[in-house]
């Protein structure tokens, strides 16, 4: 891997964790593991209050990638827009197959997860996990929303929000 392609990320930048979702650079330093000195981009989390230490080396592998492009969100806002695509499989393999699409990285996949699972308030109860998972992918995607159009969670959330509800009504 060439240099130039390891130091795409600065400090303050946003960038996307897959299993952790949206965080903040906050330095970049050198630390000595075994041995040898490591270059190290060191994220924060601050929502949940956690700071992720990632070799630059092994950034783009790990799947540490930038923000969604404004393309990606409209992209993501049509897939919420979709119908829901329930497999008849059971829910503890359905149950997985999400989990993996949440902790992809992969912000359309994390929607397809948000419009499978949303439910109006006149469809029948979520279960626990589904609740849990529903809300994990929903999270992600708004945290990654607003990051995109400057940072105002609220407003991301609503904006997710209205697409769901337009999507129920059309329905």
């Amino acid at each position: 891997m060439s240099k130039s392609k390891k130091l795409e990320f600065r400090p303050n930048d946003y960038v996307v964790y897959p299993a952790h979702g949206v965080g903040q650079i906050i330095s970049i330093e050198e630390q000595e593991v075994a041995g040898y000195a490591l270059e190290l981009f060191v994220i924060s989390f601050e929502k949940d209050k956690m700071t992720l230490r990632v070799p630059t080396n092994k950034a783009t592998e790990s799947g540490l990638r930038s923000l969604s492009s404004p393309d990606v969100i409209s992209q993501a806002m049509r897939t919420l827009k979709g119908k829901a695509k329930v497999k008849r499989a059971m829910w503890s393999r359905r149950a997985q197959e999400y989990e993996q699409k949440i902790n992809s990285g992969d912000l359309i996949a994390i929607a397809e997860v948000v419009r499978d699972l949303h439910r109006t308030d006149d469809q029948r109860e979520q279960s626990y996990s589904e609740r849990q998972l529903y809300e994990a992918a929903l999270e992600r995607l708004i945290r990654e929303v607003a990051a995109v159009s400057g940072g105002d969670e609220i407003l991301a959330a609503k904006q997710v929000d209205e697409v769901l509800t337009s999507r129920a009504v059309a329905a």
